[in-house]
């Protein structure tokens, strides 16, 4: 299929054409399910379907953005993905909140699948870490962003949208993001419903007036708005911080990989198909992804991946002591970590055993 590039850069497959959506985009185990879902509809021989989801796909050009000022490109079969939620107001996210003008990495992950893709790492990125953020392009205005120290880490998604978020990962990893995928908060709560739900354990009552999630102890299926609203949870449960919240969408995160293996979305079409189409009209990808082809390649090496063979950390951090609002990045701990994954290793115990990230105290919350 061919490609059409608008003149902010984003790229769109050919095929029936949508409204262009808000500018952010949310949460992780999208881009492994909406892509296995492309697979059996894309190599189905079904027609419609094909031009319809590869019609869906909205993209933007990172690599023609960065040029080629970025890390070595590691050509060994791993692969690494950074995925954005943001948290904008715009268009049908106005119902959480008045929309400020610009949009922020509410949530930022950075996934490594290992070279045999039998396994994978998420290292979830603290939207309010402190660090040095390179001078950029943005990709919606052109305009040159300079470098900033200290910043924090979801600002690059602000000034300078996808590509400098991409490219401060990338300053503060030393990996080449190989693919970018990013979903807002409707688009999340739709992939959610379109699978039925998300089954979660609670260990105690979540009562939160800000993400308004109210719920018991116990087993509980999960609408798109009340996953929304556990995703964003953080005053109500740990200690009330940003590193706790970060805990819930990890739990989150493997429930809902649980939930797309357990729906039958490959034995049924309709299902698979009302997915793939829900899914592939919530993401924004790199250019790498922007077709169905494209994807049901990237998909074919991620499909085997479940809950027991991801393992999730949180970048090792420790509060500022100018500010206990913001973290700070530990440095060589972070070293240990994102040599790990340069190297296809597992990420070492040692590496996050002393961080603020692991002691969010909401871990046992959700399971």
């Amino acid at each position: 299929m061919s490609e059409q590039r608008s003149s902010t850069g984003r790229i769109r497959g050919t095929g029936r054409r949508r409204r262009k959506p808000s500018r952010g985009r949310r949460t992780r185990n999208v881009a492994l399910w909406a892509g296995a879902a492309v697979v059996v509809v894309g190599g189905s021989g079904l027609g419609y379907a094909y031009l319809t989801l590869n019609g869906n796909i909205e993209a933007v050009d990172i690599d023609a953005a960065l040029g080629a000022d970025r890390p070595h490109d590691v050509d060994d079969g791993s692969q690494d993905i950074l995925v954005l939620g943001s948290d904008s107001r715009s268009g049908a996210n106005s119902a959480y909140g008045a929309d400020e003008g610009a949009a922020r990495s509410d949530t930022a992950m950075v996934v490594h699948v290992d070279k045999g893709h039998t396994s994978a790492d998420v290292v979830s990125v603290p939207r309010d870490t402190l660090v040095d953020r390179p001078a950029c392009t943005s990709d919606t205005t052109g305009r040159e962003v300079g470098a900033e120290s200290k910043a924090m880490f979801n600002t690059a998604y602000e000034v300078g949208g996808p590509a400098c978020a991409v490219k401060t990962v990338e300053a503060m990893s030393g990996i080449r993001m190989d693919h970018y995928v990013e979903v807002d908060f409707t688009g999340f709560k739709k992939i959610v419903d379109e699978l039925g739900g998300v089954r979660i354990t609670t260990a105690q009552a979540i009562d939160d007036s800000h993400s308004h999630l109210r719920l018991d102890p116990g087993t509980h299926t999960l609408t798109g708005e009340q996953s929304l609203g556990l995703v964003r949870t953080r005053k109500s449960v740990g200690d009330g911080s940003d590193l706790g919240r970060i805990q819930l969408q990890q739990a989150f995160v493997k429930a809902l990989m649980a939930q797309a293996k357990g729906v039958g979305v490959f034995s049924s079409p309709k299902t698979l198909f009302g997915l793939a189409d829900t899914a592939t009209k919530a993401v924004t990808t790199d250019s790498g992804l922007a077709s169905v082809k494209k994807l049901t390649g990237f998909a074919n090496g991620l499909k085997g991946l479940g809950p027991k063979n991801v393992d999730m950390v949180t970048l090792p951090v420790e509060y500022d002591p100018a500010d206990p609002n913001r973290v700070l990045p530990q440095e060589e701990a972070g070293r240990q970590l994102w040599a790990a994954l340069a190297h296809d290793r597992p990420i070492p115990a040692s590496a996050t055993a002393r961080s603020a990230g692991d002691k969010g105290d909401a871990g046992e919350v959700v399971r």
